[in-house]
């Protein structure tokens, strides 16, 4: 049986599966690794660690693959976006990989949101501190030694591409998250680089999500592989979450909720809507992917557990969420701003703070539990208006994530939402969507649009009409109670 290991390198862990052309899957691992936060705003990590750790989960994968009678043709690749690293001529580290969470960038973010805001229509991505584009600003300004001696500037894909192959590469998938791609000539954006500071020599080369490699000899016998099995370069690990829920018709959009959370929806063309509020990436040609990241999502039930329920434990989810399921929708009058993080869409770092609004002397922890949870699901269900608002029709929406595990969460989603929400059996999104990907580079299937017809929907959960009903009253205060908070901090945040 012919199967290809998608492999998926996220913010604290690599997972890699193997799945054959059915969609089956034929064994997987994965391994952790740490994301340092060494002072307030950084979120970095260790390269070396990251790349060791997705070479370590490429081989679990492998073994298990092969003790189950499997023949591995292929590897493709998906990585967590917008991470940069700076190298010297000799490649090696001058930094840490600084991730997507970090936010030492944001005063360079908000100066090119308010002096080149075009530079997101020519990109597709926001003027956030996410993206590569602020942080390379930032090393200009605070760390001139190091940008000078940066001979490249690369990302979490190209190093593990490069730990594999030798070659620097880059799919216009991951590109399209730098801030430094323009989306219609799939190439290196002038303008961008001249906002960076940069030019195209001390970037990776740019090459198609389905591009093929040869694998280093010595890697793929430490990995197991024949050294004739060729590395798919693969995509983003956001757009190829659509692919692994088979959120690829016209109307259909993913929503995920892991640690932070998304909804996105697969188009025929590059767009960015008028307001500036979603992104717009590559995935492969003919195949755009719009919408919004949230950054507070599973995360502030992390938070909520340590700040409200300690007594619970570190890992009671379960337990947490329980506390909530007998308060009604809307939390008797109690609203969270769930923004513990920098928030991106719709707002894109407008607000950096969150709050409790309405606490009265009835509210108690399970109202604290469930305003969370609801505000989260508020912050989604803006970013869903938004697209509206731009036009794109939605019409079905599929999701996925570690919030699913919730019943009380998932009839959330769908009250807020106010639409029916499928819920996917249990594919690793990402490296499922990577492990089609490479199956259609190695013509194992026609087209990633056969993704459709292998995910299996397990659960349709409808909205509660009543509890539709309070979340829209609630959604305008919602929007307001923002607004009045980022007006009264604004005096208080980086300029």
């Amino acid at each position: 049986m012919p199967v290809v290991v998608g492999v998926d390198v996220g913010t604290t862990s690599a997972k890699a599966v193997a799945f054959d052309a059915a969609g089956r899957e034929h064994g997987g691992a994965e391994t952790g690794y740490p994301l340092l936060e060494p002072a307030p705003g950084r979120a970095e990590q260790d390269p070396g660690v990251v790349v060791d750790g997705a070479l370590e989960a490429i081989r679990g994968a492998v073994a298990r693959a092969r003790a189950g009678g499997a023949e591995v043709v292929g590897l493709s690749l998906s990585a967590a976006m917008h991470a940069l690293i700076a190298l010297d001529a000799h490649d090696h580290p001058l930094t840490r990989l600084i991730t997507w969470g970090d936010t030492r960038a944001s005063a360079q973010a908000q100066r090119l949101r308010a002096e080149r805001p075009e530079l997101h229509d020519r990109t597709g991505t926001p003027l956030h501190e996410m993206a590569p584009l602020a942080k390379l600003a930032w090393f200009a300004e605070n760390e001139p030694e190091t940008f000078a001696a940066a001979h490249r500037w690369v990302g979490v894909k190209e190093l593990v591409v490069a730990r594999l192959t030798r070659a620097w590469a880059l799919d216009h998938s991951t590109a399209s998250g730098t801030g430094l791609l323009n989306l219609e000539a799939l190439d290196w954006d002038p303008e961008a680089l001249a906002a960076a500071g940069i030019g195209p020599d001390r970037l990776a080369a740019l090459v198609p999500a389905t591009e093929r490699l040869e694998l280093r000899p010595e890697v793929a016998a430490q990995l197991g592989l024949d050294r004739h099995v060729p590395l798919i370069v693969g995509a983003a690990d956001g757009p190829l979450a659509n692919l692994g829920v088979g959120a690829v018709a016209p109307g259909v959009a993913a929503c995920s909720i892991g640690t932070s959370g998304a909804l996105r929806l697969m188009v025929q063309r590059p767009t960015v809507d008028r307001a500036r509020s979603l992104f717009c990436y590559a995935l492969t040609p003919g195949r755009w992917v719009v919408g919004g990241a949230i950054s507070n999502g599973g995360v502030v039930l992390q938070w909520a557990g340590a700040a409200l329920a300690p007594d619970l434990g570190p890992h009671a989810e379960a337990e947490l969420v329980a506390l909530a399921e007998d308060v009604p929708p809307g939390s008797d009058g109690l609203m969270m701003l769930p923004c513990l993080l920098s928030e991106r869409a719709p707002l894109w770092g407008a607000l950096a703070q969150g709050a409790y609004v309405g606490l009265a002397r009835h509210h108690r922890r399970g109202h604290l539990v469930r305003a969370a949870l609801e505000g989260v699901c508020l912050q989604l269900a803006l970013v869903l208006a938004s697209m509206r608002d731009a036009g794109d029709d939605v019409r079905e929406v599929r999701a996925t994530g570690g919030f699913a595990r919730s019943a009380l969460w998932r009839q959330m989603l769908a009250d807020v939402f106010d639409t029916a929400i499928g819920f996917t059996s249990a594919h690793e999104g990402s490296a499922f969507g990577a492990a089609l990907l490479g199956m259609e580079a190695l013509g194992l299937v026609e087209s990633v649009d056969v993704a459709a017809s292998l995910i299996h929907i397990d659960e349709v959960v409808e909205p509660e009409p009543a509890a539709a009903a309070v979340y829209a009253d609630l959604r305008p205060a919602f929007v307001a109670v923002a607004d009045a908070l980022r007006q009264a901090v604004a005096p208080y945040q980086p300029t």
